[in-house]
């Protein structure tokens, strides 16, 4: 006998691809676009390196390239799903940096260029809490009366001293000030978060949980730390690899499941794991594509007969 959980489909967790047909009633596929961004700590307004992670070029596919124009990248990126789905609907994903960091017509110039597209819904902007003017936010509440508009926040860690060891530029206070501000546009916001940074214990990784559950988000986006090349992490992790506690699949997994366990339910999981690209990456190497990692997880969700939520709100051990 299948049980239906309270987000209303028998998976054991509240699931982005249910999330969009119950918005959307028809398949809508994510569309990268790279306008050319950059961010605050790269610029030199809060630092230059960049945070300790992170290589952009690690988050775009190839069809994304600033030297594009933004409807060159959706055409692109239609004309691949094109032939396999032929009714389908995209949004525009600004994804490489921090998509709202910028003067409000600029920003809003570049994203009605995405909008203007006719097989284009809305628009998710993936930024920083540190890069939202309560002016971008007015506009794009006004947008959303007419088109799909979400935000997602690069948030990473509820820890605050994670976040200064790892150069990220901003707090967790910050994180949660914004996602406040967000909602109170009613536009719906995200977060994402790495699981493994250095000096985290499991233990601290379980309460982001409980934190995030907090908050008033509509999606979480989960990633496990991967060492890249380009970043500060790459150089450190030559130098002093036991500085890592780098997961095996199986003990992250493991992990996942435990952290899900304690999510509010009614936040949407939108991915666990993110793939850098294989000439980037230098570790870990699961060799899994994302959905043999998804069907691991759903396997070990029944294996363990758990689901999302079942130790949510209770006091931990």
């Amino acid at each position: 006998m299948s049980m239906e959980f309270p987000w209303g489909h028998n998976k054991r967790y509240n699931d982005y691809s249910s999330y969009i047909k119950q918005t959307f009633g028809e398949r809508v596929q994510k569309l990268s676009v790279n306008a050319g961004f950059t961010c605050p700590n790269r610029d030199g307004t809060k630092g230059v390196g960049g945070c300790a992670f992170c290589n952009n070029s690690t988050f775009n596919p190839a069809y994304c390239g600033p030297e594009k124009t933004i409807t060159e990248q959706l055409e692109q990126g239609i004309s691949f799903f094109q032939p396999k789905y032929k009714t389908m609907q995209y949004l525009a994903y600004f994804q490489a940096y921090s998509n709202t960091y910028g003067e409000t017509q600029e920003l809003l110039k570049l994203y009605k260029e995405a909008l203007d597209h006719p097989l284009v819904k809305g628009l998710v902007l993936g930024t920083r809490p540190d890069c939202i003017s309560d002016d971008l936010l007015e506009h794009l509440a006004e947008w959303q009366k007419e088109y799909y508009i979400a935000i997602e926040l690069g948030a990473e860690s509820t820890l605050e001293s994670t976040l200064v060891d790892i150069n990220r530029g901003h707090t967790y206070a910050e994180t949660v000030e914004t996602t406040k501000r967000i909602v109170a546009h009613n536009i719906p916001v995200g977060i994402h978060l790495i699981l493994g940074l250095p000096g985290e214990l499991k233990e601290d990784m379980l309460l982001h949980a409980t934190e995030i559950s907090k908050l008033p988000i509509n999606f979480l986006k989960l990633h496990q730390l991967q060492i890249v090349k380009g970043s500060a992490f790459a150089k450190q992790f030559k130098n002093n690899p036991e500085s890592f506690n780098l997961y095996s699949a199986e003990n992250y997994i493991e992990l996942v499941v435990d952290f899900i366990e304690r999510l509010n339910p009614e936040i949407v999981l939108e991915r666990f794991i993110s793939q850098a690209p294989h000439e980037l990456l230098i570790a870990p190497r699961w060799g899994l594509k994302n959905f043999e990692f998804v069907a691991k997880v759903e396997k070990r969700l029944k294996e363990r007969d758990t689901w999302q939520g079942k130790l949510f709100g209770k006091p931990s051990e």
